[in-house]
């Protein structure tokens, strides 16, 4: 039951989150401010505040405004209503984005930061919830209480987004299997995404067609709406399943301070939101129960107004980011001698071992078995990782050695795998997730681009996604192929900022590799994609068969992130090259007869600019051989690098052609062959056009 002192409370957050919107586009008249998406009309998302602990991780719809003053309330030392105005003016002072964006966040009130919420939390937030069970049959340290409930809220528009189709999928996937899921999805209902019109109903059945436990809540009636939204809080926390509350609302004053709602609503559908305002309904309910008189809810608003008010005066004039270096301060925080520490640890505790060759896909499987050890924290989770053992074998035995609570498969989506990720590395677990080919990473990037690689950004790094996503990619099979099989697309990773792009040609690299890659996902909270060559997964030999040259012990060293490999000290050729053009160049370099030196670049980002040039500088002459597209590939951005370094040498490249990779033999049309690296080799030597 809601206690008068309780309701008159939740007014009070009601009224901040109304008087914040208003304020917001008094700014933005002004010139001082720089968002209007308000929460006008959705102010019946206190009640669900007021249902929740403060302790329970929030991840929260852009016009959840009055839920995060109520949340605030129950966390002495917080000042709601300046943290959001300092958003609004973007000031570099604002306690969570730093200026950088108006977002819901802080870590005091255990609200992790979202941008533009349109669904692509609601992986994560599946995410926070499993880790939360995880972490406690681990036996490991979770940021969560033992008993939390994940709230994460929506609008009815973002419920038809596939990414939220396919969480709200997974949640219900893993309570038919049984699996505890302590998450509360909350669509607040207000029939309309920005001019289109969501189906009367649509939502109203929408948690119990996916077989999920669903409460609906008037929140316009802040009381009713705080009774239900407790009942439905307590049986997630009891029950440790997924809910869904349908939390019908009004949205008043368009979608944000630019929409126009004459343009596509008549006056009559506007002037019945209106009606059920919900301030206007808690303040019919304070003077109905006695709490106040009709003047002192009047007093009340004029109060909180000018409170408002004089806050945004105060902060209209607030500092804001000035330099490129301010802005991108907390992109991907870096500390190198931590990280090499790390991974040094972690290879010297693996132990002595005979120093045996092995290939590529050995080296990562032994050296995932050795960081399983190494870390009890860290989860290894894809499709067909663990009894399969991965398609190609990679992760064979990794279940039978740490067991199915570390080792485990998931369900065949993507954006949910990445999504299990993400919350799994915030909540404090390791999280290493395979997608099975890197075609289907193009399916779910955005919970790289969007969500990963942007929370530490909109954070000031206080929330962090440590996280290893490793990719089967690359083309080059023999006997089985296709474009989703043979994939050479990789401009989508490079240019996301801060994303650290790993891609191993030789055992011994791959393992040192793949430990800085954990190490520095530990220890900065670093996103880092592990780009594993299919085609050379089971090598063995470089010249000629049996000759055993691929194959390599694995050493207890480490890679820095950004630091190229060298193959001969020649003066004639600089080879540059990474991947299956590692394995490709050396052959032809030996061919070749030329002086060469062939450098493997190894991180695709950040580039080892240094390394090249270096490299590049040595010979005079420099051919890019990149097995990924002539249009968006990796060469791009090696021959930018050598220009904005001043190289005046000479350069060439050879590079696959602009298109898909087909099946079988036709392959071979479209993608860089040893004949067209020997050939640009030659001409560059000789000095030919």
């Amino acid at each position: 039951m809601l206690t008068d002192t309780r309701l008159l409370e939740l007014y009070d957050s009601q009224l901040g989150s109304r008087h914040l919107d208003l304020a917001a586009r008094e700014l933005r008249a002004e010139g001082a401010g720089f968002y209007t998406i308000g929460s006008a009309g959705h102010e019946g998302n206190a009640a669900v505040a007021a249902a929740l602990r403060p302790t329970d991780p929030a991840l929260l719809h852009y016009r959840s405004g009055a839920f995060y003053l109520e949340r605030a309330r129950q966390v002495p030392g917080t000042d709601p209503l300046r943290d959001v105005l300092l958003g609004v003016v973007a000031a570099a002072s604002e306690p969570i984005a730093g200026g950088r964006h108006k977002v819901f966040g802080h870590p005091k009130l255990n609200v992790i930061p979202q941008t533009s919420t349109i669904a692509s939390h609601l992986p994560r937030a599946v995410g926070v919830a499993l880790a939360v069970e995880r972490a406690a049959k681990l036996g490991v340290e979770c940021a969560w209480p033992r008993d939390s409930v994940v709230v994460c809220s929506f609008g009815d528009a973002s419920a038809n987004h596939s990414t939220a189709v396919g969480a709200l999928n997974t949640a219900a996937y893993c309570a038919h299997q049984g699996l505890p899921l302590p998450v509360l999805f909350v669509c607040e209902d207000n029939g309309i995404g920005i001019s289109v019109r969501t189906p009367s109903g649509w939502i109203a059945s929408y948690g119990s067609r996916l077989g999920m436990r669903q409460f609906t809540a008037d929140g316009c009636d802040v009381a009713s709406a705080y009774e239900v939204a407790a009942e439905a809080a307590e049986w997630v926390r009891a029950t440790r399943r997924p809910a869904f509350l349908h939390l019908r609302t009004v949205r008043l004053m368009g979608h944000a301070g630019s929409d126009a709602e004459v343009a596509y609503r008549s006056r009559a559908e506007i002037a019945a939101d209106e009606e059920r305002d919900p301030l206007t309904a808690t303040a019919r309910l304070l003077v109905a129960r006695g709490v106040v008189t009709e003047d002192e809810v009047a007093a009340l608003a004029e109060a909180k107004r000018e409170e408002v008010r004089a806050i945004a005066r105060e902060v209209a004039s607030a500092a804001r980011l000035e330099t490129a270096r301010a802005v991108m301060a907390s992109l991907a925080p870096s500390r190198p001698a931590a990280v090499a520490g790390e991974a040094v640890a972690a290879a010297r505790a693996t132990g002595a071992r005979p120093a045996e060759p092995v290939t590529l896909a050995q080296a990562i499987n032994q050296t995932l078995a050795d960081l399983l050890d190494h870390y009890p924290e860290m989860v290894v989770f894809g499709e067909d990782v663990a009894r399969k053992g991965g398609v190609y074998g990679v992760t064979r035995g990794l279940l039978r050695r740490a067991g199915a609570g570390r080792v485990f498969d998931t369900l065949l989506d993507e954006q949910s795998i990445l999504g299990l990720a993400l919350g799994a590395g915030l909540s404090g677990l390791l999280p290493v997730a395979e997608i099975q080919y890197l075609a289907y990473l193009h399916n779910a990037v955005d919970q790289i681009r969007g969500e990963a690689a942007t929370l530490s950004f909109f954070s000031s790094g206080q929330y962090r996604n440590p996280m290893v996503v490793r990719v089967a990619g690359y083309a080059y099979q023999k006997g089985f192929g296709g474009h989703f099989h043979n994939d050479n697309a990789v401009a989508s990773l490079r240019d996301i900022p801060g994303l650290v792009v790993a891609t191993p040609s030789r055992p011994d690299d791959a393992a040192a590799m793949l430990r800085t890659c954990v190490a520095a996902a530990r220890a900065d909270g670093r996103v880092c994609v592990f780009l594993e060559p299919i085609a050379l997964y089971h090598t063995r030999d470089l010249h000629e068969e049996g000759d055993g040259e691929w194959l390599a012990p694995i050493a207890a060293k480490h890679v820095p992130i950004g630091r190229a490999r060298v193959y001969g000290s020649g003066d004639q050729l600089t080879i540059v090259t990474f991947g299956n053009g590692l394995h490709m160049s050396l052959r032809v370099a030996r061919r070749l007869g030329l002086r060469c030196r062939v450098v493997d670049l190894r991180w695709v980002s950040p580039l080892p600019a240094d390394d090249l040039l270096r490299e590049a500088t040595a010979t005079g002459k420099v051919l890019v051989v990149d097995e990924t597209r002539r249009s968006g590939g990796v060469s791009e951005g090696v021959l930018a690098a050598l220009a904005d370094a001043g190289f005046d040498g000479r350069v060439a490249r050879v590079t696959s052609k602009d298109s898909f990779v087909p099946l079988g033999d036709a392959a071979a049309h479209v993608l860089l062959t040893e004949d067209e690296i020997e050939a640009a080799a030659l001409d560059l030597v000789r000095g030919r056009p």
